[in-house]
């Protein structure tokens, strides 16, 4: 930050809590809200959009914390983290998991 100055302008969202927190800063006038000036804090903030958006099937909290029980089980399970291993370390993994999934089914 030595080499550059401070921020001249801050893209935020048309909520009306950035413009409120803007205002306790008192940096209102260098604030701006366009339809597509936000685009890079969106996409950062995409994870969190899907997991509200699958969150709003669920019309009782009981059955989505009964989904998300089952669920977090069985994903941990089988998310290998592919960008980790070459493409036959994966597949022995995978298929280690899928034996041991098997086996737990059989039970």
């Amino acid at each position: 930050m030595k080499r550059h100055d401070c921020a001249h302008i801050f893209v935020t969202d048309k909520l009306r809590s950035s413009g409120a927190a803007m205002k306790v800063i008192g940096n209102v006038d260098k604030q701006e809200t366009g339809r597509w000036l936000n685009n890079r804090a969106e996409n950062s903030h995409q994870p969190f959009r899907r997991r509200e958006r699958a969150m709003l099937r669920f019309r009782r909290m009981r059955t989505l914390q009964k989904f998300v029980a089952v669920h977090a089980s069985v994903h941990n399970h089988f998310n290998q983290e592919r960008h980790l291993y070459n493409r036959s370390n994966f597949k022995l993994n995978r298929a280690a998991a899928l034996t041991e999934w098997r086996g737990l089914g059989v039970a």
